[in-house]
């Protein structure tokens, strides 16, 4: 085995005792589960209270299914709580329960808080997030068996009686189980009897439906109307040999004023030992940024290597494992502080799959720019088109937009020259394909059996949704779509610019000027301070408030004027989680803060709206929203953002975000979006062709020093140090440039507020 240090620091090895395991503690009392939060016969699991095991069995059903485990942890030693989900049970007959994606969608939530004291207390807690009312059971298997702690893991050796008992009072009920031992024993001439009496008491308060019981099970019949909350208190209650111990209470995790316990007198009081950076969030933001380095090289889809510093990534692990038109884009053009080598081996890749005829199974035209290209069985085969298909309108706008990208961190002509032409098709066939006529926006439907109908960035099917709930039928115009074919066409202009085509720039620059002007015309709502989510096929405005306005800023096409109201509206409660901005409006009767796309939180929106931000000059809300992530990555195993989390708010109710089942991680465009929010922080901009890098750091207390070393630009090289100062600005110096680069610390051009101006046609 290698000593290397670096082999150790590359690994993503992690260990975790008792990993088979969740334990919550304090004094005599351990809960001890397995990772999904409840209770199996099995070694060393269960409730004990002064070595016994009081309960043994602690099951829980939601219908005839497990609720799917989202996201468990400790809060505290002794307080623990977890997110489940499952889908609504059959809304319809002959529907059934559904998997963990379906279960998303359509998320009943159950969420269990529990506080060990002396005993266990647990509030229970489920969530309609269904536009539907719903009648289901839910249902707890529980036993005890007394066992001793070393009994668990061998031979049962004392046996007595075991009684459960059974009272109910209205909704209020009480299941105990008494038990009581005997034993005569001799031992070395000595002789006795001894005896123990342990119980443990079951006590169901607050319930919103009263509980019934059979056997192990005690099952609650609920009807929650949608988005409604059902809830119920579990006490359990020890008692020690005729002595009753007192359990925790509800305001322990509630909020309640408690009196301070010895040890947290203790923590309080005793010496505190701290290094210049423990106080900060500065550890988690380098390790943040290592992993992000390391997992966009290790996401490499080698096969499609043009080069040593010319490759891609797939999208994410484990279901992305293809060659992506949108997300590859995306994590390529965030990455770029990181260097270019994913943007100089994307853009080739897509262009060798450029559509070149008209084949409706794929919805592949010419001019179009992919959306997957999958390896697979299925799609090698032709069973569906996935093997290459153009499900995208969002694909054929990022494309020119990273291909500037690309021009301005390098200023490589013998790369871009080959990509200009596959850039201007793609803004063809978009003007000529998904604009409908004259004076209006962009959008498209699919025209494949098998295809993706709603192609925007938010390319799930209930994701555009109108005001009521209801989902609005393709083609929709969404708002971020017409942002991005801003960008495109005004950052292609400049490309064409540098390469002596100066008139097809003009023109260019000057589409984009109109589509600028007309969008803030059409899809500005003055009565919200909001850009409406898009125009559906009458060019009505759909009203919904969603996370689509972000890439409007992220983009530069919303008007200036119109930048600080949309900030606000975008950090009203009901956007930010406390965690980052959901992508529906959590007061949206479609609201589901595990839906995909209907209040879920995405990382990968917020690296560019953060960029977006600093354009416009709202510095206090890049702050927010880069101190919310890196708090939430904080959280996150390895410093790792999945793909997104739920949306719930962060309060004392929701200690942590849940996660969005299925989400993959590690996922490109997560990765790229912590490099693309620290490039916000620092107000980097790199400009190649003229030999330019601007730099204007706005350190917060949180990050007050950081170093960058080996920042390519161009041909040229820096090591860069920022630092915050007394005052509170923030300062950099020039540790060494190798190469022609001149560093300017003014703010960037793509500020508005820039003090070298922005380029004018």
């Amino acid at each position: 085995m290698s000593n290397n240090l670096g082999d150790i620091t590359r690994s993503i090895a992690r260990l975790q005792v008792r990993e088979d395991a969740l334990l919550v503690s304090q004094g005599d009392t351990v809960l001890a589960t397995r990772r999904d939060g409840f209770i199996e016969p099995g070694a060393e699991q269960g409730l004990f209270v002064h070595e016994t095991r009081m309960l043994s069995l602690y099951r829980c059903r939601i219908g005839r299914k497990k609720p799917f485990p989202v996201a468990l942890s400790s809060i505290r030693q002794d307080h623990w709580m977890g997110y489940y989900i499952a889908c609504a049970p059959a809304l319809r007959e002959g529907q059934g329960e559904g998997d963990v994606r379906e279960a998303a969608q359509q998320a009943l939530e159950l969420k269990i808080t529990r506080v060990v004291g002396e005993g266990l207390h647990e509030d229970i807690d489920v969530t309609n997030h269904t536009q539907e009312k719903v009648a289901f059971r839910l249902t707890f298997e529980v036993d005890g068996d007394f066992a001793d702690l070393e009994e668990t893991n061998g031979k049962r050796k004392q046996r007595g009686r075991l009684r459960r008992t059974w009272r109910r009072d209205g909704k209020e009920a009480e299941l105990r189980f008494a038990y009581r031992a005997e034993h005569a024993w001799e031992h070395c001439g000595r002789r006795g009897k001894s005896q123990i009496e342990r119980s443990l008491t079951l006590r169901i308060c607050d319930a919103d439906s009263p509980p019934q019981r059979q056997a192990r099970r005690i099952w609650f019949d609920i009807e929650l109307p949608p988005h409604e909350v059902w809830h119920a208190c579990f006490t359990w209650n020890a008692s020690i040999d005729g002595e009753a111990l007192r359990p925790p209470a509800c305001s322990q995790f509630r909020g309640g004023r408690q009196p301070k316990r010895p040890e947290e007198l203790f923590l309080q009081e005793a010496t505190r030992f701290e290094t210049p950076e423990s106080t900060t969030l500065s550890p988690v933001v380098i390790e943040a940024l290592k992993r992000a380095r390391e997992d966009m090289a290790a996401l490499r889809l080698h096969r499609l290597d043009t080069g040593p510093r010319a490759w891609t990534v797939t999208a994410g692990l484990p279901m992305f494992l293809a060659l992506f038109g949108r997300d590859s884009l995306t994590a390529a053009w965030q990455a770029a502080m990181l260097g270019p080598e994913v943007m100089r081996g994307t853009l080739p890749a897509l262009a060798k799959c450029q559509g070149e005829r008209e084949d409706d199974w794929r919805d592949e035209q010419p001019g179009r720019i992919l959306h997957e290209a999958h390896t697979g069985p299925l799609g090698a085969l032709n069973y569906t088109p996935k093997g290459r298909d153009y499900f995208s309108l969002t694909s054929s706008g990022l494309f020119p937009f990273v291909l500037a990208q690309l021009w301005q961190w390098t200023a490589d002509r013998k790369a871009v020259a080959p990509l200009i032409e596959p850039a201007l098709r793609a803004l063809r066939w978009m003007d000529e394909q998904a604009l409908p006529g004259q004076g209006s926006f962009y959008a498209i439907g699919t025209r494949a059996p098998q295809g993706i109908d709603n192609q925007t960035w938010k390319d799930s099917g209930d994701s555009i949704v109108y005001p009521d709930g209801s989902q609005v039928k393709q083609p929709v115009a969404a708002c971020e779509e017409q942002a991005i074919v801003y960008a495109a066409k005004s950052s292609l202009a400049q490309v064409l610019w540098d390469f002596g085509r100066k008139d097809e720039a003009r023109a260019l620059f000057g589409q984009a000027q109109d589509l600028k002007k007309r969008f803030n015309d059409a899809f500005w709502m003055p009565d919200e301070g909001f850009f409406a989510m898009a125009l559906d096929a009458k060019g009505q405005q759909v009203k919904s408030i969603a996370s689509n306005a972000l890439h409007c800023m992220a983009m530069g096409i919303a008007d200036e004027a119109l930048a600080s109201k949309v900030m606000k509206r975008l950090f009203q409660p009901d956007m930010f989680s406390g965690w980052g901005i959901r992508t529906l409006s959590s007061e949206h009767p479609a609201y589901n803060p595990y839906a995909y796309h209907r209040g879920a939180v995405w990382p990968v929106e917020h690296g560019p709206f953060l960029v977006g931000g600093y354009r416009y000059g709202c510095l206090e809300e890049v702050e927010k929203v880069c101190s919310a992530m890196m708090q939430a990555t904080s959280l996150f195993e390895y410093r790792r953002l999945p793909e997104c989390f739920a949306g719930h708010p962060r309060d004392e109710a929701h200690p942590f975000p849940a996660i969005y089942p299925a989400a993959n991680v590690p996922q490109a465009w997560s990765a790229s979006t912590v490099v693309t929010m620290m490039q916000a922080k620092l107000g980097i901009y790199a400009h190649a062709p003229s030999g330019v890098l601007c730099v204007d750091p706005h350190l917060p207390e949180w990050l007050p020093d950081i170093t960058l070393r080996n920042l390519r630009v161009g041909t040229a090289s820096a090591d860069l140090r920022f630092y915050r100062k007394d005052d509170g600005t923030s300062g950099y110096e020039v540790l060494d440039v190798r190469g022609k680069l001149k560093i300017l610390g003014e703010a960037s051009p793509w500020a508005l507020n820039a003090r070298l101006g922005e380029l004018h046609w």
